[in-house]
């Protein structure tokens, strides 16, 4: 089963959270919490993601946590306001609206990318909320001001709109000349950030908001929250991401309670290339940070 809840983020926006597994009957989202006793989980995509990206991982966990995915603004069923804001506060206090309003603290954030850095920002500055954290192929330097040119030239690329979901598929997966190789689960990642309107499919995102959203890594190092992170902490690569093998351990230097992790033939979404693998790997770090709870 899966439950939508809307929650209010920074400045009014509406949030979309989904919470997998069966909840007790005629409880609210706290007395939930406390009432079965399961360590709580909140899953962050990364950026043009949405929720359902975590639906697998949300599945495994929800036998023994209680698993949320939450849509960030600009993305999913969530608010996408013209006018954002879409820094990184914004971010982070939707984050922490959305543990405060479920009732999940305290709770293991596991986070992709742009959700890794909010992530790790919410357990540095708030660390009562906050129990574990899995960092998922995100950097903490700065990118650079060329990479959000980059991006916005890959954006004007795109062949919009698809005449259909199969061709989303095989351009994303296989024929952007952005790729090394094929990558079946990028064509599916991008699959579920479609709409379809009038005269095929395009993004169900702005892409101007996508833009607006990396200025919050491409200008800014976030190396001092990243050693402010007090709780247990999962750095996790796939070998052919973005997130370099040096970079990853100085990261794990710098996190008081840092781990290293790495998936072998695994790109940026090492959680959807190799799930099974993920699996074994953020399972027994749950099972430590969490006094012995184990997923499945």
């Amino acid at each position: 089963m899966v439950r939508r809840t809307g929650i209010t983020g920074r400045g009014g926006v509406g949030l979309a959270a989904w919470e997998f597994g069966e909840p007790p009957k005629g409880a609210d989202a706290s007395e939930e919490a406390d009432g079965e006793g399961r360590p709580g989980v909140l899953l962050l995509h990364g950026l043009m993601g949405r929720a359902a990206h975590w639906a697998d991982t949300a599945r495994w966990l929800a036998g023994r946590f209680r698993a949320v995915s939450l849509d960030q603004r600009g993305h999913g069923r969530s608010d996408k306001p013209p006018s954002g804001p879409f820094d990184r506060d914004a971010f982070v206090a939707d984050a922490e609206a959305a543990v405060e309003r479920l009732g999940l603290a305290p709770v293991v954030l596991i986070g992709h990318a742009m959700g890794a850095l909010t992530a790790w920002q919410l357990a540095a500055r708030r660390p009562d909320l906050v129990s574990a954290v899995v960092i998922c192929d995100m950097r903490a330097s700065a990118l650079g001001a060329d990479t959000q040119r980059e991006w916005e030239e890959w954006f004007h690329s795109w062949p919009l709109p698809f005449a259909t979901l199969g061709d989303v598929r095989r351009w994303f997966g296989e024929e952007d000349p952005t790729l090394d190789r094929p990558r079946p689960a990028r064509g599916d990642f991008f699959t579920e950030v479609m709409a379809e309107g009038e005269d095929g499919w395009v993004p169900a995102f702005d892409r101007g908001q996508m833009l607006a959203a990396r200025e919050g890594w491409v200008h800014d190092a976030h190396w001092e929250e990243l050693s402010q992170v007090r709780c247990p902490a999962l750095v996790v690569r796939g070998i052919d991401g973005e997130l370099g093998r040096a970079e990853a351990h100085e990261m794990v230097r710098v996190l008081p309670r840092g781990e290293y992790a790495d998936i072998p033939d695994a790109g940026h979404l090492a959680h959807l290339e190799r799930p099974a693998e993920w699996r074994e790997l953020v399972g027994p770090f749950l099972a430590r940070a969490t006094g012995g709870v184990t997923p499945g």
